[in-house]
Formats: C-alpha cells, sequence, structure tokens
C-alpha cells in the first residue's frame, strides 16, 4: 500500500501474518459534488443571507494553510451568495484564523481564497498587535477574551472551516474559529491551559481528549468565547482522507457544528478490539503533515492503537520544521513532573504539545521519518529515519518476532477506538 509523506509517498508491505488491519475511514463517496454539497448546505441559510443588507461589513473568517478544509471550493461560493444578497465585494473581508500561527504568503492566500484571490480584501490575523485587538468580555474561567477588532466589528459575522478530530478541544470546527482563530496570544494560551486540571501534579483533565465535547473545559472556553461575538451563521466542511468534501454543515453556530461532529465522529472512528506491539502511521501528507505541531494530532490519535512499551512509526515530513520557534526549547524537561510544573508556571501552547509528545515518547517506542535534524529528534525521545525502510528496519529489533501491527494511512483523521 502506499503511505503518503509530504508530497511523495513511500510503499508498505507487511507480511499478512503480521498485519492486523489497516485503519481506515469509513467514508462512501457522496454522489454529490463538492459544490452542490457547498451549495446545498449555503441553501439552509438563505433566510439568514436574506437578512443581510446593502453597505454592512461582512467579515468572513477562514482556516489557514495548515488546515486544509476546501476553502478554495466554499468561499466563492459563500460570496456567491453573498453578492446575491446584495453585499457588494468591497464590503467583505475574509480573515484568516492564524490563531498563534505565522503569517501566509501570497501564494498561500491564493490556495486558501481559490479565484476570490486579489478580488476580495484577505487579511491575516495578528494574536500580537494590541491595536488590532479588542476585549470583549471574559469567560466563566476567568480568559480575558481578546478578538480581532475587524472581526468584532462587523456588521455581520461568519465562520468557516472543517470539522474533524482535536486532540483535547475534542473536535476543530465551529467555535474554534474565534478562538483560538481570532484571538490574542494571552487568549489563546489561557484557554489551551485549560487541558490541565487545576491542582498541580494533577496533569491534564480527562474530559479534554480527542472526540469528546461533554464536559470538556477547553471547549466550554471556546464556547463562551464565540457567543461574545455571535456569529451570524458557519459553515463547515467534513473531508474524506483524500481532501474531497464529503459533506458541509451550515446554519447556527452552534447547532450546524455540532450536527457536523456527529457525523464525523460516526465515520471516522475505527473500534479496535486489541491495540497491537506495532502502528505504522502517516499523516497523510501535506499539509497535515507541514510540521512537527500538526503531525502530532496523528501520533496523538495513532497512539489509541499502540500497546504501552511498543512502536509507532510515524511518517511526518515537516518541511516547516517544528511549526513554532520555541517548541523545541520544552524538550530541555525530560521528567514530565518537571515538564508540567514548567508548563503551569510559563504555558505556552507549544508547550502543551510538547508536553503530550514527551508522554508518548515514554509510554512506547516512536520512529519518526522526517526531514527534521537527526541529532535533534533524540532530545524529543523520539528516533530520528530518512526513510520508512530504515524505520521498519530499526522496528523490527525492537518489536518481539510474532508482532502484530496496525497501519493507518490517513493519521490526521482516523481514531481507533479501543473496546475491550
Amino acid at each position: 500500500m502506499e503511505l503518503h509523506y509530504g508530497d511523495s509517498v513511500f510503499s508498505l508491505e507487511l507480511p499478512p501474518a503480521r498485519l492486523q488491519a489497516v485503519i481506515r475511514a469509513a467514508v462512501p463517496a457522496p454522489a454529490e459534488s463538492p459544490e452542490e454539497i457547498v451549495r446545498l448546505a449555503l441553501a439552509g441559510c438563505a433566510e439568514t443571507i436574506n437578512t443581510f443588507n446593502p453597505g454592512e461589513r461582512v467579515v468572513i473568517v477562514t482556516s489557514d494553510i495548515t488546515r486544509y478544509s476546501g476553502s478554495e471550493i466554499y468561499l466563492p461560493l459563500l460570496v456567491e451568495r453573498l453578492n446575491g444578497a446584495g453585499i457588494s465585494d468591497n464590503d467583505i473581508t475574509i480573515v484568516i484564523a492564524l490563531g498563534i500561527h505565522r503569517k501566509q504568503t501570497d501564494h498561500e492566500h491564493e490556495r486558501i481564497v481559490g479565484r476570490l484571490h486579489r478580488r476580495i480584501r484577505v487579511v491575516d490575523h495578528d494574536c500580537d498587535d494590541p491595536g488590532k485587538l479588542v476585549l470583549v468580555g471574559k469567560t466563566a474561567n476567568g480568559i480575558a477574551v481578546e478578538l480581532n477588532r475587524q472581526v468584532v466589528e462587523a456588521d455581520r459575522l461568519i465562520l468557516t472551516g472543517t470539522i474533524g478530530f482535536h486532540y483535547f478541544a475534542g473536535f476543530g470546527g465551529g467555535r474554534k474559529s474565534v478562538l483560538p482563530g481570532v484571538a490574542s496570544r494571552q487568549a489563546c494560551m489561557a484557554s489551551h491551559f485549560a487541558v490541565l486540571n487545576p491542582t498541580a501534579g494533577s496533569g491534564k483533565n480527562r474530559r479534554a481528549v480527542t472526540g469528546n465535547l461533554e464536559g470538556n473545559p477547553v471547549h466550554a472556553a471556546m464556547l463562551e468565547a464565540c457567543a461574545m461575538v455571535a456569529p451570524d451563521f458557519i459553515l463547515n466542511t467534513v473531508l474524506a482522507p483524500d481532501k474531497r468534501i464529503i459533506a458541509a454543515f451550515a446554519g447556527e453556530w452552534q447547532q450546524a457544528h455540532l450536527d457536523g461532529c456527529r457525523f464525523y465522529a460516526e465515520r471516522f472512528a475505527f473500534p479496535i478490539q486489541a491495540k497491537a506491539e506495532l502502528v505504522v502511521v502517516s499523516c497523510g501528507g501535506f499539509p497535515k503533515d507541514i510540521n512537527f505541531i500538526q503531525a502530532h494530532k496523528s501520533m496523538e490519535y495513532g497512539s489509541q492503537a499502540v500497546q504501552d512499551g511498543g512502536v509507532m512509526i510515524l511518517l511526518a515530513q515537516c518541511r516547516d520544521g517544528y511549526g513554532h520557534p520555541t517548541f523545541f526549547n520544552w524538550f530541555r524537561f525530560n521528567d514530565l513532573d518537571a515538564f508540567e510544573a514548567e508548563l503551569r508556571r510559563h504555558y505556552e501552547i507549544n508547550g502543551q504539545t510538547a508536553y503530550a509528545t514527551l508522554q508518548k515518547a515514554q509510554r512506547f517506542r516512536v520512529i519518526l521519518v522526517s526531514e527534521l535534524h537527526p541529532e535533534e529528534v533524540p532530545t524529543m525521545g523520539l528516533t530520528p529515519a530518512r526513510s520508512l525502510d530504515e524505520a521498519l528496519a530499526l522496528a523490527e529489533a525492537m518489536l518481539p518476532a510474532d508482532y502484530r501491527a496496525y497501519v493507518i494511512p490517513e493519521g490526521g483523521a482516523v481514531l481507533p477506538v479501543f473496546t475491550d
């Protein structure tokens, strides 16, 4: 079988006796084209769109290049609907929800907005510019919610993106376009800090996990922040592993998101009855392996299928390196208790991802196939390799002769769910 790596592929053949299963999402091809799927979803928002008035300032929030959402397909169709309601191009602004990510290049803007490039104004959110932020309130747990001024001051606000699993917010999409998408760095950090239990040394909140919204403190903070700007509606896609749009959910921002999360969970959770000694995980190629922070999602999901003490091979090109300049610095801690203590003193989102990486590296062995510097990878507790063949050779030396393996070709999309 072929496993994607950046823009290329590795071929993998395991002896049938070793292969326990190939873990894939159950995603039948839809009868409609992606364009038809989006148009049908938007048709359900016709009543809301018809309340928009000419001259009103409309802001559309959409994802950055690290979170492919089909935006080059749905944004032109959304603008078409707005034009039909009398909203001119000059009154529409697309804000890229960078959170704390880097600014996008002009080429990346073109990839995000498609044929709207140079037609509709596109701006990158800046989490560090106080002049472009405004305080809109505080959440119940004390998070000061500072948001993008253009988003707050818009006459009409539409959130767009894609729904998928998120390793501690439960699911992406919906409210996440606001916090952390267009929030200040401080608000982003504070909302993600909710992943930790209040008491020092007590670790991560057990409800802040992949695929769970109920009682999830990170999700709750995001909901509160989103309610402060009261979006007119959302448009969220669901993508097949090959990035084709297979569904779209549009409408009232909370209900449409919940509907999309239920749809996603039904199709992208894969039940397993036993964990394996070896799990080979591909993130699914670019952009899901654009950097290590993005690739960690596949590592997290795939970890649900690995036996303690087993081996994971993670294929993640990481052409943009780690994803943030402070990420690697966190691995000066190799003791989890000391790491957690420092994370509580000086919380960073990237530190939380580093902490989760080290937790897994100490629970089982991870062989990372990437373009990261091989002398740096062991500092993260991982074993470097430059090819899948090299990784398999390293894994064979770590495994029992009768090992069983799972292969996950689209690790960024599917969640193994262990049912004992």
